[in-house]
């Protein structure tokens, strides 16, 4: 038997996700249906998974049902957005009742990258209704390192340079 770590993070995000799913259904707009009855609008959100590679982030976001064309991808002061529509196919309409089993409508969803990302170096691709965005790490500013002067002089010590202690000057006389 496998025994499997309890993270109450994890569980604080799952309900948190749950409450706010609750929320939104709860306070959506209400548009005009048939008979001048209010039937509420089903508003869609895609899933999407970040993962963090060596090199890279990467995206993916489910988006059945469109096509490459369908969605825009824009990078504007490190906010990555992903918008499209999804136009709703099957509806059905019968005495006494509307039903519509999918969600769909317009939907964005945005990403704030880390400083220094390059936006041209961000690619997409799109394959079989899954949209992944590739976004290469931005590369970390290295360490400079300061020379530091010797004695009370203004001549910086050269770096590499092996310099001796009084104490080292007599241990070689031996």
């Amino acid at each position: 038997m496998a025994l499997i770590r309890w993270e109450p993070v994890r569980e604080l995000n799952t309900i948190q996700s749950e409450m706010n799913r609750l929320f939104n259904t709860f306070f959506e707009a209400s548009t005009p249906g048939n008979g001048g009855t209010l039937a509420p609008t089903r508003r869609w959100i895609p899933a999407m998974d970040l993962v963090e590679s060596e090199n890279d982030f990467v995206l993916r976001a489910d988006l059945p049902g469109l096509t490459e064309s369908d969605v825009n991808i824009e990078l504007e002061d490190n906010v990555l957005t992903i918008s499209g529509e999804r136009k709703a196919h099957h509806e059905e309409r019968k005495e006494g009742y509307y039903r519509v089993e999918r969600a769909s409508g317009s939907f964005s969803r945005q990403l704030t990258l880390p400083e220094g990302v390059d936006p041209e170096s961000v690619h997409a691709s799109f394959d079989k209704g899954v949209l992944e965005v590739r976004i290469p790490k931005p590369e970390q500013r290295k360490p400079r390192k300061v020379a530091i002067a010797v004695g009370g002089g203004s001549q910086p010590a050269i770096e590499g340079a092996e310099s001796t202690t009084p104490s080292e000057q007599g241990e070689t006389a031996s």
